[in-house]
């Protein structure tokens, strides 16, 4: 197994008011703390930096709002239309993992069928995959620490999150992608990608059957929608990719009186797995529960592994 360590998840909103708001919302209901933030100043702006983005830090995962600004409104810019087209509620851009060695993840991914892609002048920094060849996820393979990341500096405490916060929020237990089929993420996420499935379930108030896979320190979440209209199955054929992220919380009942005395309204089962209303999230699908994962255990930091997978260091 290659275990890739998970360097931050993204999402596109429509332009710098929404990026803002986004980052309030992240603070005040998630403790987050920001990292980093891209600003359109006049030096960036002779640079032509084409977007404005935030990085935030819950626990040991990062979080990214990006909206396009400066060259990235150009009708002909390439990450502008990438973030336009993003910018939708229920889609998300992505995540990216990290890896030592760009050339060795370049040969990994090709051995596997895969064509990595990369931006003019960002070559040395980070490559994609197509999301169409990975279900709708949009993987991006980066080498390097992001901008002032505090999970890399000493003293580092992802457990306040834990300890210390209303939510109670342990780690990211999953990111929910919404599947065609099990049989297809059971090609693609541990065929072709080499991700062990860890456990299977079926989750009743999303009408879906689910596999989950280790990609190191994270999870992906294969859900194949039972129910032919349901909001997953329109996620699955409207849209397709991240459908949801999950946390795992101390309490389920706790972080229920936090955010309903927060004013959000709630949709799945309090007692088990719940998420805030997405009309109240930006149009995302934040989920909790104090239920784990069978086969999976939460991370404090670090690449998380078992005596039978260790993580390669050749990437």
């Amino acid at each position: 197994m290659i275990a890739f360590p998970l360097a931050h998840i993204s999402w596109a909103v429509p332009d710098n008011v929404m990026r803002k708001a986004c980052d309030m919302f992240l603070t005040d209901v998630f403790g987050a703390e920001t990292a980093f933030e891209v600003l359109m100043t006049p030096q960036a702006e002779a640079m032509r930096l084409d977007r404005e983005e935030t990085l935030m830090v819950v626990g040991n995962t990062m979080l990214i709002s990006i909206a396009p600004a400066g060259a990235g409104l150009l009708p002909e810019s390439v990450i502008g239309s990438m973030l336009r087209k993003h910018a939708r509620a229920g889609m998300w851009i992505g995540i990216a993992l990290g890896v030592a060695d760009l050339d060795a993840a370049r040969t990994w991914v090709r051995e596997r069928g895969f064509i990595p892609k990369s931006y003019a002048g960002m070559e040395d920094r980070y490559f994609l995959l197509d999301r169409n060849a990975t279900l709708g996820v949009r993987l991006e393979f980066l080498h390097g620490n992001l901008m002032n990341d505090p999970r890399v500096k000493p003293g580092w405490k992802p457990e306040w999150w834990r300890d210390s916060h209303p939510l109670g929020i342990e780690a990211l237990q999953s990111i929910g992608v919404s599947a065609p089929s099990l049989t297809m993420a059971r090609e693609i996420f541990a065929g072709q990608l080499g991700w062990p499935e860890i456990s299977s379930r079926h989750l009743a108030d999303d009408a879906a059957e689910c596999a989950s896979f280790l990609i190191g320190d994270s999870v992906i979440e294969a859900m194949q929608p039972i129910a032919a209209d349901s909001p997953l199955a329109r996620h699955c054929r409207d849209i397709q990719g991240i459908y949801c992220l999950t946390f795992k919380v101390r309490s389920s009942l706790a972080a229920v009186d936090y955010l309903r005395d927060k004013g959000f309204g709630l949709v799945g089962d309090p007692k088990t797995r719940f998420a805030i209303n997405p009309d109240q999230a930006f149009g995302r699908l934040l989920y909790f529960t104090d239920e784990p994962i069978e086969g999976r255990r939460q991370p404090l930091r670090g690449i998380e592994t078992t005596a039978t997978n260790p993580p390669s260091s050749e990437l």
